[in-house]
């Protein structure tokens, strides 16, 4: 008689199988929410078609419905020949750490997180750098002195990603106000776009006239009622201008596409750990006709003068994995 976790199993397997067969081309395991998720799957998706279009070779691509799945999904690509295995996501560690070990002749790549090992890539971004420079914008566009921002699942790297946010605005305004908001303690909260509208609302009801989001697809909801109230928003990961035009300020680019290129082509892929900044072109700020009208001259002077003096060491933007607590 099959227990729940084997039939599981089975079926996982069965679903990994249908992707394509064994052999040695790149597989990515996507994070929960889907990759049209308009946020970090998707742009992990986009790095993936761009690679396949630029060289004329396939890859497989699983789409997990929780985290439970994580560790089957890595361990059947693995067996099934695909290399490089990327898993994109922080919630993957656990799961490619042990996998990882399991087959120590495939090499594996992980987005948002370390995993120590001597067959893994670990791709990490300082998001604390591309945030200031959003934070500098929003302290310029508003007019009431109050800014929102609205996180995922609160874990560190968000409340990083909130801390840069908050230095870049007070480098605009010393007396700005940001209010903070988690939308959850489990990975439900990436995935939630009702949430993101209500924190939203109440954020909005507190005064705040521009909200960035930093919530997977949870930040569709955030954008959707900033939109809907006649504020700004600003959009994470992918370019989310387009989602509302004229209604979004601008969208920090997490360049996880550049990422996922980097870890397919057997050219760069290296074990160990690749921090990309805004040196490195990680991190930028999107500009299209979407939101060309709401930056102003002078906000996209600051914004690239900020960019510049990041790269260039002049701007050292607190990480509160190393330096501490956010004094913002």
């Amino acid at each position: 008689m099959f227990s729940a976790r084997t039939a599981l199993g089975l079926m996982l397997g069965l679903m990994i199988g249908m992707c394509g067969p064994a052999m040695a081309e790149p597989g990515i395991v996507y994070s929960v929410g889907g990759k049209f998720d308009a946020s970090f799957n998707e742009g992990a998706w986009r790095g993936a078609e761009q690679w396949a279009m630029e060289t004329g070779e396939s890859y497989g691509e699983f789409e997990i419905d929780g985290i439970a799945q994580s560790e089957q999904a890595l361990r059947s690509f693995a067996r099934r020949g695909y290399d490089p295995v990327v898993a994109i996501g922080f919630l993957h560690a656990d799961a490619l750490a042990k996998v990882a070990a399991e087959f120590p002749q495939t090499r594996f790549a992980i987005v948002d997180m370390v995993v120590e090992a001597p067959n893994v890539m670990s791709i990490v971004f300082r998001e604390h750098e591309g945030s200031y420079i959003t934070g500098v914008m929003a302290a310029m566009a508003s007019e009431s002195g109050v800014i929102g921002f609205v996180g995922g699942m609160d874990i560190p790297l968000i409340r990083r990603f909130e801390c840069g946010y908050r230095q870049g605005a007070a480098s605009q305004n010393a007396d700005i106000k940001v209010i903070a908001t988690m939308t959850g303690a489990s990975p439900a909260a990436w995935s939630d776009p009702v949430r993101g509208a209500e924190i939203t609302r109440g954020q909005i009801s507190e005064g705040a006239d521009v909200i960035m989001q930093a919530a997977g697809g949870t930040g569709i909801g955030v954008l959707q009622a900033a939109a809907d109230a006649g504020i700004l928003g600003i959009g994470t990961d992918s370019n989310q201008n387009g989602l509302h035009p004229g209604q979004v300020l601008t969208s920090m680019l997490k360049r996880v596409d550049v990422a996922v290129q980097e870890a397919f082509d057997e050219k760069t892929w290296s074990a160990g750990v690749v921090s990309l900044g805004v040196a490195e072109g990680g991190l930028s700020i999107a500009m299209d006709n979407n939101n060309a009208a709401l930056v102003s001259p002078a906000m996209k002077a600051a914004a690239d003068e900020a960019a510049r003096s990041i790269a260039a060491g002049e701007i050292v933007v607190h990480d509160t994995y190393v330096d501490g607590d956010c004094p913002f």
